[in-house]
């Protein structure tokens, strides 16, 4: 029994007679049929208690049960609502079920049982003209369930909230390790992560999403929005195993790998660029990735190399998506400042006061050296395009139309825009 040993009855309530007898005398004298009856009911309407140890089913949850049926008898005896300990149980008994994994609806649907269980034995017995106290007793019992139900649903929830934030922190200190190149496996076992043999590990680039530009529009909560669908896309395709620590413009991501760092398949990158273009999408907003593969001792490092990646990808002006080292070589060696790549630069300084050139050139380049798509690109005769070609050779002595000169062109591009994009703004 809870609460005082003699509560006093509510003013005016009289307890409602059910078959001549007082309803809250048909619920003591049936406990340990009723105990039994709502267990049984539980295990065979609610699949996930029957997942629960043997014991905790007829230890603990019998307990319960039996605490909640004494609890109603009580309140049908006096008209009042339970005390504060008896929902305080209920909130902590709720908490345990969120603890151990069980859904909500499951701890919710319990409650509802149990009192239907309750009902039917209370009622079996009942006259015709019974009426008038079913009614009584129907409001007593759907008030007491409102109450139960609400404070399971907070101690849940509160509980629930409670172990997200655990883990939330659990793995935001795993990835804290990892990135520092400290020692992870005692800090994975307490986040209750198997380390995995690599990581895909992504240094993301995130744009601005034009919300965040609006004129009057929030932009912390028009940036918190992109970040949230990019999140949840994210979660989905990863299947909530990636280590984060994004913001609105981007940052550092995690995903484990099941393969070894030197045995990335081809179609595992692919699914890492589609994982990338997928999350752009859901965001609304471009994209660029760094990207590197290390084992989780080597995480540090490939986090500076996937940085390094990005800001190659974005000085020369890559588009959006995933890019790796074997994307960019060329630019990412020629973005290390040496005198071979001025001197590289410096090949293609005649065509400074000419404009048109350089633009030719690059166009040229990028079409595969078709002097009609290159024509077709710049809205030019075939004939002026060659005549352009023809100007940048005469100026620089390499000339685009001989394969051993293209490479040296190639690379003098490269070496300009490094040396433009790191130029002081």
């Amino acid at each position: 029994m809870t609460g005082h040993n003699s509560p006093a009855r509510a003013p005016g309530w009289r307890i409602p007679l059910i078959g001549g007898v007082p309803a809250d005398q048909r619920l003591l004298g049936a406990v340990p049929e009723l105990v039994e009856a709502v267990i049984a009911t539980l295990l065979a309407r609610v699949p996930t208690y029957r997942r629960l140890p043997h014991e905790q089913v007829a230890g603990e949850l019998s307990q319960v049960t039996e605490r909640r049926i004494r609890a109603l008898a009580q309140a049908v005896r006096t008209g009042n609502p339970a005390d504060d300990e008896e929902f305080t149980s209920v909130r902590e008994a709720a908490a345990r079920r969120a603890e151990e994994g069980l859904p909500l609806d499951a701890v919710l649907l319990a409650h509802h049982l149990g009192m239907e269980v309750c009902w039917e034995l209370v009622t079996r017995d009942a006259h015709d003209d019974d009426a008038a106290d079913l009614l009584v007793l129907n409001r007593l019992l759907l008030d007491q369930l409102r109450q139960a139900t609400s404070a399971a649903g907070a101690g849940y929830v509160e509980e629930r909230r409670t172990l997200a934030d655990e883990q939330r922190a659990a793995r935001l200190a795993l990835l804290t390790a990892l990135l520092d190149g400290a020692p992870a496996e005692e800090t994975a076992t307490r986040a209750g992560i198997r380390l995995p043999p690599s990581y895909a590990v992504l240094c993301l680039a995130v744009a601005d999403h034009p919300d965040e530009r609006a004129p009057g529009v929030d932009r912390t909560v028009a940036g918190h929005r992109k970040l949230r669908r990019l999140r949840t896309e994210l979660d989905h395709r990863t299947r909530q195993s990636a280590l984060t620590a994004l913001s609105s413009s981007g940052g550092p991501v995690l995903i484990p790998l099941e393969c070894r760092p030197d045995a990335v398949p081809a179609d595992m990158w692919q699914r890492l660029a589609d994982t990338v273009a997928g999350t752009a999408r859901a965001a609304g907003v471009p994209v660029r990735a760094g990207a590197a593969v290390a084992a989780p001792a080597g995480v540090a490092a490939a986090a500076v190399l996937a940085t390094e990646v990005l800001e190659v990808a974005r000085a020369f002006a890559r588009p959006p998506g995933l890019h790796r080292l074997d994307d960019v070589l060329l630019e990412y060696q020629l973005s290390r400042p040496s005198q071979a790549r001025s001197r590289l630069a410096s090949l293609l300084a005649p065509l400074e006061d000419g404009g048109e050139l350089l633009a030719t050139l690059r166009t040229h380049l990028a079409g595969g050296l078709n002097r009609r798509h290159t024509a077709r690109t710049l809205h030019l005769h075939p004939n002026t395009v060659d005549y352009r070609l023809r100007r940048v050779a005469v100026l620089t002595g390499l000339d685009p139309t001989r394969p051993a000169d293209l490479l040296r062109i190639t690379a003098a591009i490269a070496a300009r825009d490094a040396e433009r994009a790191q130029e002081p703004a």
